[in-house]
């Protein structure tokens, strides 16, 4: 279990056992701030909790104030996250505006131009002047309490980099404590990690592996999690739930963003469906359903879908639908009610371990069942 401090972005709290910030980033033209806000505000009604914005160069990052104050004159003030590649004097810029702001470590200052071979000495060199280039922007975060992800990316290793170590999850984990070693020593320490990659392995490999060597070098910072550029419709769901779940499940990650080719918006429910699995966050309720086989006698399916539809809006109850005695009130011991197959189209309701009624009819069961869950005081209208 890994576990990180807790730093302030904004007006919400990251890491340090706080609940798992949900995030996206939206896909306008940051020059065209009514839609930027619009988008925004869009995300932060579906649950986004955390808005990220590119700013390409010096012109987009001045721009996130109109932005900002826009968002705000409509009450809106959402921490906002400055999207920066290749351009220092852009980052610098948003850091005076923004709560933070996500620089690439394999693009920002370590770009070498094609060299691929570095000596000891040219290494070190190396480290010295990203050194030097990342004071400027540590020193603004710092006066402005802004926070910063250094987010490596699979995609993008620097020459540097890829020289000793190769395009591998060691050598990414590496890029990223190289940066925070950087703002360790200047005492900045508002700092979040991410290891981005579009294959899960490579993703869930780099993430564990950068935080072996945090915790070998005293480190804490909170964790980011996503599969980037994972695709659409269910690939794209499959590959987030794969590669974010696994790093929940180790006690890895405080902040997650499902990477969709789709509406950003799509991502939000994505995140919190994430987050339920792996039982990191309970936004709804949650359902334990067996497959069902010969032994059932009723229609499983379409109890489950009236079951839903009455009851997924109570947070945190949860409903074993099940088809049968035989594996269904062991599977469900830990439901807070039970609808299990008692006979061909018959039902008996559970209440934890304990049976409460017995041989409903199953055209009576799913309302007995809310009735139930009313009668234990459980019950909130949708």
């Amino acid at each position: 279990m890994y576990k990180s401090r807790a730093i302030q972005i904004g007006n919400i709290q990251l890491g340090g056992g706080n609940p798992i910030v949900v995030q996206s980033m939206t896909n306008t033209d940051t020059m065209d701030t009514q839609a930027t806000v619009e988008q925004t505000l869009r995300l932060v009604d579906a649950g986004c909790e955390m808005v990220r914005i590119t700013a390409p160069d010096v012109k987009a990052a001045e721009n996130l104030y109109n932005i900002k104050n826009e968002l705000a004159r409509r009450g809106c003030f959402v921490p906002l996250v400055a999207d920066i590649h290749f351009s220092p004097l852009a980052a610098e810029t948003a850091a005076a505006i923004v709560e933070k702001v996500r620089v690439n470590p394999g693009n920002y200052t370590d770009r070498n131009r094609g060299k691929v071979n570095f000596t000891d000495e040219e290494y070190n060199d190396e480290l010295k002047r990203i050194a030097e280039k990342m004071s400027r922007l540590i020193e603004i975060c710092k006066q402005h309490h802004t926070a910063m992800r250094i987010g490596t990316n699979h995609g993008s290793l620097s020459e540097r980099i890829m020289s000793r170590y190769g395009n591998t999850p060691e050598g990414m984990a590496q890029s990223a404590i190289e940066f925070a070693q950087v703002c360790r020593e200047q005492d900045y320490h508002q700092l979040v990690f991410s290891m981005k990659a579009s294959n899960v392995k490579v993703m869930v490999q780099s993430t564990r592996r950068l935080v072996e060597k945090m915790q070998e070098a005293g480190m804490d910072y909170p964790i980011h999690l996503g599969v980037t550029e994972a695709g659409d419709a269910m690939q794209g769901r499959l590959k987030s739930a794969a590669g974010i779940g696994a790093l929940l499940v180790d006690g890895i990650g405080d902040t997650i963003r499902v990477s969709l080719t789709e509406d950003p918006v799509e991502e939000i429910p994505v995140a919190y469906d994430i987050l339920q699995a792996v039982g990191a966050r309970i936004s709804k309720a949650e359902y334990i359903a067996c497959p069902s086989c010969g032994r059932t006698q009723y229609d499983i399916q379409e109890a489950l879908h009236q079951i839903k539809a009455r009851t997924q809006h109570l947070k945190g109850v949860k409903i074993g639908v099940m088809g049968c005695v035989v594996n269904g009130p062991g599977e469900m011991a830990d439901a807070h009610y039970g609808y299990v197959g008692a006979g061909r189209g018959k039902i008996t309701l559970y209440k934890g371990r304990e049976v409460v009624r017995q041989n409903i009819d199953q055209s009576e069961a799913v309302e007995a069942l809310v009735q139930l869950i009313k009668d234990n005081g459980d019950w909130i209208e949708p």
